[in-house]
């Protein structure tokens, strides 16, 4: 049975601000997704925050939210089997300096904040992502 997922995965203000869209959506072809979505936009940041809610209570979370909000960034839907875990296998770690050879933060993440890219930890929690920025 095949387990047909979708997950939100979002280019951060650092990569886009570096051009490498066309790079980071090769990555998610290459390796099977369909890109089902996209976008281009600009959060606020009180929209960051609200996006970022689960961590709230944590002591990056303002950053996180000012971080999202400081420039433009790419909000996409992939699809594929097993897309959640697919996608943040493809990720990496959260820190560059610790994530493997041949992720994307690897390749182009410059620290814990400016990582380059965004995915949803869980299938519930991409729903939930993938409304926030695609509600018909």
């Amino acid at each position: 049975m095949s387990n047909i997922e979708q997950t939100l995965s979002i280019i951060k203000p650092d990569a886009v601000e570096r051009n490498l869209e066309r790079e980071i959506k090769e990555f998610f072809l290459h390796k099977g997704f369909k890109i089902l979505k996209e976008k281009k936009i600009q959060i606020e940041k009180n929209e960051a925050e609200k996006f970022y809610k689960v961590h709230e209570t944590k002591p990056f979370f303002n950053d996180l939210c000012s971080y999202l909000s400081s420039g433009p960034i790419v909000a996409m839907v992939l699809e594929k089997e097993n897309a959640v875990l697919d996608n943040r296998e493809l990720m990496g770690a959260t820190n560059p300096k610790e994530a493997d050879e041949g992720t994307i933060r690897k390749k182009y993440g410059i620290s814990i904040d400016k990582n380059s890219i965004h995915g949803s930890d869980s299938v519930e929690n991409a729903k939930i992502e993938i409304d926030f920025f695609f509600k018909d």
